[in-house]
């Protein structure tokens, strides 16, 4: 009889260790979350000219030439379903120019501000940038787009700062 007890008692503990296991994940996956996104803000003007050298060295979109990246709007932060790891989406308005000789060069359209979101990713307890951008969609549009790969991850700056879009 003592046995049963036992094993009961056992098992309870095990359940118990299982279910704050749990808990604990999601509490340390929301701290995470938060602090990313205090480095973020506190980081932002680095990495917008991070950012901007790296999609400019990328060559895309072909023929032209980043000008200028004007940085007005909003951030949305995600997490990608498969890995756990941290994006973060800032919306801004680009203006290209053409290469010179280049194919797009005279075309009217080169001159038309362009809306996007830029991609950052959060690795290692930094950000980071490879210069990805997401065009013609603003940060909230392109996770609902991509909803198969990125979950929406509340933006905590938002409540505790009175920050809107940031």
């Amino acid at each position: 009889m003592i046995w049963l007890w036992l094993i009961l008692a056992i098992l309870v503990v095990i359940l118990a260790l299982a279910l704050s296991w749990r808990y604990l994940r999601f509490f340390g996956r929301e701290v995470q979350a938060e602090r990313a996104q205090e480095l973020f803000a506190l980081q932002r003007e680095r990495l917008e000219l991070k950012f901007q050298h790296a999609a400019a060295a990328s060559g895309k979109p072909r023929g032209l030439r980043w000008k200028n990246c004007d940085w007005d709007g909003p951030v949305a932060f995600a997490r990608e379903r498969r890995t756990g790891q941290l994006a973060a989406l800032a919306g801004l308005t680009i203006q290209f120019e053409a290469v010179e000789g280049g194919d797009m060069e005279g075309l009217p359209a080169v001159s038309t501000l362009r809306d996007a979101s830029a991609v950052f990713f959060f690795h290692r307890g930094q950000w980071h940038t490879v210069g990805k951008t997401i065009f013609n969609m603003t940060p909230a549009m392109a996770i609902e787009h991509f909803k198969n790969q990125y979950e929406p991850v509340k933006n905590n700056r938002d409540h505790h700062s009175g920050d809107q879009g940031m």
